[in-house]
């Protein structure tokens, strides 16, 4: 794989697309930051439109250098319109916490994301191709594909079955809303609890070997020792104590209907760049 590491510039230029409107404060245009987020994140949202109909679909990506690679079927007609020279918008975003504060209104989402516009294009050249879709599978379950590659590599049909579509990393932004929630002075004194419910992606639910599994087959340490970038630059589980000296409190149902749609709202508006 082609190493990630290295910057020949510290940031991307800001254009009139990516500017971001609304709490520019929270934006950053730094090479660092938006590669930490998307390293960190394996799904993205590709926003497109197809004869004035607008449709924003998931995928799977990777990333290697200033290129973002995903893939899909050569019958899909999303990749069709996208090798068209159609333009895209690519989101991904990370969901830090929920923002509980004293009122329903002023309730949001700790969250990390970045935005990329431009054209995606078709690659065509067989070696590129091949490290694209080793990029793809190792970004998501690093030494996956290199597993792959020596004991199943993929046959000619699923080769050819398969389109690799890349995006460049020319027309970026990224946002991120950090901290407690921000209430009104006059709510302070309310007798509502208030604070952040840390979230982090992790696997939780262990590890299930296939039924079929050939016997006396050892879980792959790829997967025993699974960590996504950021626990394996702090060694473990980030931790989930609340920040700011806030402490854990037992939350009822209705408080968490309430935060997760309020969360889901403000993590949308966050990923907005023109409001």
């Amino acid at each position: 794989m082609v190493s990630n590491d290295g910057l020949e510039e510290e940031s991307y230029a800001v254009t009139q697309r990516t500017k971001l409107k609304r709490m520019p404060a929270r934006g950053a245009y730094d090479k660092k930051t938006v590669h930490a987020i998307l390293d960190e994140g394996f799904l993205c949202h590709l926003g497109y439109t197809i004869d004035g109909q607008p449709y924003v679909l998931p995928n799977a990506y990777g990333r290697v250098g200033e290129r973002l690679y995903f893939h899909g079927s050569i019958t899909n007609r999303s990749f069709k319109t996208l090798q068209a020279g159609a333009d895209v918008c690519l989101t991904v975003t990370l969901l830090d916490g929920l923002v509980l504060a004293r009122s329903g209104f002023h309730h949001s989402a700790n969250s990390r994301s970045v935005v990329v516009l431009g054209k995606a294009e078709v690659v065509t050249d067989p070696e590129e191709k091949h490290k694209a879709l080793d990029a793809i599978v190792n970004h998501i379950i690093p030494g996956r594909a290199d597993d792959l590659a020596e004991k199943r590599p993929p046959t000619k049909a699923e080769y050819n079955a398969t389109i690799v579509l890349s995006l460049p990393l020319d027309e970026v932004s990224a946002k991120e809303r950090v901290g407690g929630p921000k209430d009104e002075e006059k709510d302070m004194d309310l007798n509502i609890w208030a604070g952040v419910l840390n979230m982090h992606t992790h696997v939780t639910a262990g590890i299930e070997s296939a039924a079929d599994l050939k016997p006396g087959l050892p879980v792959p340490d790829y997967v025993t020792h699974y960590r996504r970038p950021s626990e394996r630059h702090k060694g473990g589980l980030a931790s989930t104590s609340g920040s700011g000296g806030m402490h854990n409190a037992s939350l009822t149902p209705q408080h968490l209907m309430l935060a997760v749609a309020v969360a889901v709202l403000g993590t949308i508006c966050m990923m907005t760049v023109f409001q």
